[in-house]
């Protein structure tokens, strides 16, 4: 398929975005409910292999019964040409390359994303179908890590008996229970293998067991032991490991019996009750003592035995010889002679009517041919052109030969006539008036006719929006769908306004703006620190947003910081009075007599709503013990503190105070 090209005259072909053995995916969309899908498209040199179109089939039905929000979803199923399924288009690349372009990818994620393909797989087994090919290539996942599954192609419902296929591979062998590789028939248990090789894959980067060639990867998949997660990645927790090693047990009857079981120990494996557990060891039961065969023997009534007797050919002569003597010879007669005579006469005669007959022609292939080059091919084969009717087509262009009666190869004597039947092309389709019809049930019509529709917006006080104002082809003419494209000026309603910003606008100025263009307002007031009282801090809706004459807008207006509530209490104190060392050492006036007392300098900080500890608050001077009552003011849940200096030196200090 080439870019533009369309399937069933609806999915318009953009990209090939995936090929695989029997088929091809590609990017294409929907024109008539305009959205993106897949397309899997069966290739061409296998639309006649019926075991092939079993299983695209087979896809399409298994899928279309499981509808899951990690499942991809089957829109439509057909056959245009090839069969093909269109599928829900998820953006994104599949695990195998999201493993290889994230890894290591951490354990938690990888759990995340394990538990989406349970639940899908657990939803497809609860419905009765086993998947049988799962493998990173057929599990989707976007940008936001979700996980779809896809390829359903060799999906089987358990009640059917042809799902076991002796001596050949279902699925990627990669990913291959050893059930599945011995030849015998797929079960659930066959679908959580390949799920714990899928979590060994996401834990490690890689898969268990390789090989070169797809013989020797499925041989270690029931004769090797899994390699040990922990050993390439010693962080990952045991119990962690379990849950690969249950799921890969080489006998199904040891692995998880359902999806739900294997669900519940992978959700709490991260657990910290489960950080002691120890390592799965699965008991090993596929050793069994060798046996010897004993030879067949070759009996002497064997069909091949070299004693049987043949028959000679000297027995087969003496018969022969026998019955060639036991005929009699017949005596020849006259009247032999006699039709001998006429039957000479018969040819003779015969010959000259052959000789004189018209000659027996071909028709030839004429289809693609103008009218004179058909007349010119019939004449040179001595053959006449008989009656010509025109007819509508849409795969051969007007003036051409669509077919003849008879038809190519058929024999006609010559001077026989041959009728043609010349397209007069596509047949003509006759546009009607489309006003104030509903665009998209018209776009939706004329699309499935093969009309390319386009559309034009605009505003309409009288056409409701959604429907078509005018059409840029008047109705009753004719035109070939396939060969045109009408394009409907489709009306968006009234008339709207880009909203402004009023951030900052006041009460007045928003009154204003809103007779203008024909609003109703509504207003709220409340505290905002950032915006001065009286003004805008927020609308509804956001700026921008297109409106229209009669809307309602809401605003709310600053009324300026939020007021805090201030709480007052005191601290009464003792301010120590301390005589200066040169004073207490006078030698002179040893008692200190008739002296008065140096006075020392007090400094208070104080630290609360009002006051900052690094500015004085109050400072005097004291010459005794001096009694001092400290004023607190807090903001609801804070606290203060205080320091007092004397002469420089920090005497008493508090913090953490409240009331």
């Amino acid at each position: 398929m080439e870019t533009g090209e369309r399937i069933n005259g609806r999915y318009k072909i953009i990209k090939c975005i995936g090929s695989g053995g029997m088929a091809k995916v590609y990017l294409a969309r929907d024109l008539i409910l305009e959205r993106n899908v897949a397309v899997k498209l069966m290739a061409y040199n296998f639309h006649n292999d019926e075991n092939s179109i079993r299983r695209f089939k087979r896809e399409a039905l298994a899928t279309t019964e499981l509808v899951h929000p990690n499942i991809v979803n089957i829109y439509d199923v057909g056959e245009n040409e090839n069969p093909y399924i269109v599928m829900e288009y998820v953006e994104g690349t599949d695990l195998k390359q999201y493993i290889h372009d994230y890894h290591p990818i951490p354990y938690k994620k990888s759990i995340e994303i394990m538990k989406q393909i349970l639940a899908a797989v657990g939803y497809a087994h609860q419905h009765h179908i086993i998947h049988r090919d799962i493998k990173p290539q057929n599990i989707l996942i976007d940008a936001h890590d979700n996980v779809k599954i896809t390829d359903f192609g060799i999906a089987v419902a358990l009640s059917q008996n042809s799902i076991t296929q002796t001596n050949s591979l279902l699925g990627s062998v990669h990913y291959l229970s050893p059930e599945q590789a011995r030849g015998s028939m797929a079960t659930k248990q066959s679908d959580i293998y390949s799920l714990g090789i899928l979590l060994y894959e996401l834990l490690t980067g890689d898969v268990p067991f390789d090989g070169e060639s797809a013989v020797s990867i499925a041989l270690k998949h029931f004769q090797q032991e899994l390699p040990s997660i922990r050993n390439i990645n010693n962080r990952i927790p045991q119990p962690l490991e379990n849950v690969v090693l249950k799921a890969t047990a080489k006998e199904s009857s040891q692995r998880y019996q359902t999806i739900a079981e294997m669900e519940e120990d992978l959700k709490t494996a991260l657990s910290p009750e489960r950080a002691g557990e120890a390592k799965f060891v699965p008991i090993d039961t596929t050793k069994e003592e060798t046996r010897v065969i004993e030879p067949i023997a070759v009996t002497s009534g064997s069909l091949y035995s070299k004693d049987k007797p043949e028959e000679s050919g000297e027995a087969g002569d003496q018969t022969k010889n026998k019955k060639d003597k036991s005929k009699p010879k017949k005596k020849k007669r006259r009247w032999l002679w006699v039709l001998l005579g006429i039957f000479l006469l018969i040819l003779f005669v015969g010959g000259l009517l052959l000789f004189n007959r018209p000659k027996e022609v071909e028709v030839p292939d004429l289809e693609g041919l103008t009218q004179d080059e058909a007349e010119e091919e019939l004449s040179s084969l001595n053959l006449v052109l008989g009656e010509v009717t025109e007819e509508n087509d849409e795969e051969v262009e007007e003036g051409l030969v669509i077919r003849s009666d008879p038809s190519p190869g058929s024999t006609l004597r010559e001077e026989a006539s041959v009728d043609l039947f010349i397209s007069s092309g596509s047949e003509p389709f006759e546009i009607e008036n489309y006003e104030n019809e509903v665009y998209e049930d018209i776009r939706a019509e004329l699309t499935t006719l093969g009309f390319t529709v386009e559309s034009e917006e605009q505003s309409s006080d009288t056409i409701a929006a959604g429907n078509i104002i005018s059409q840029d082809i008047e109705a009753g003419e004719e035109v070939v769908p396939d060969e045109t494209t009408i394009t409907f000026t489709v009306s968006t309603g009234q008339e709207g306004f880009t909203l402004r910003d009023l951030s900052g606008y006041s009460e007045a100025g928003v009154t204003d703006y809103a007779n203008d263009i024909g609003l109703s307002v509504s207003s709220t007031s409340e505290p905002n620190a950032e915006v001065p009282a009286g003004q805008v801090s927020s609308q509804s809706p956001e700026p921008g947003t297109t409106v229209y004459a009669g809307s309602r807008i809401s605003v709310v207006f600053s009324t300026g910081p939020e007021e805090v509530e201030l709480n007052t209490f005191d601290e009464g104190i003792i301010i120590p009075y301390a005589a200066p060392e040169s004073s207490e050492n006078d030698e002179s006036n040893p008692d200190g007599e008739g002296q008065e007392p140096v006075p020392n300098l007090i400094q208070i900080f104080i630290g609360d709503a009002e006051n900052n500890l690094d500015s004085v608050y109050k400072e005097y001077e004291i010459t005794e013990d001096t009694p001092e009552i400290l004023t607190f003011v807090v903001e609801e849940g804070e606290s203060a503190s205080y320091r007092v200096e004397r002469d420089g030196e920090v005497i008493l200090e508090e913090s953490s105070l409240t009331e």
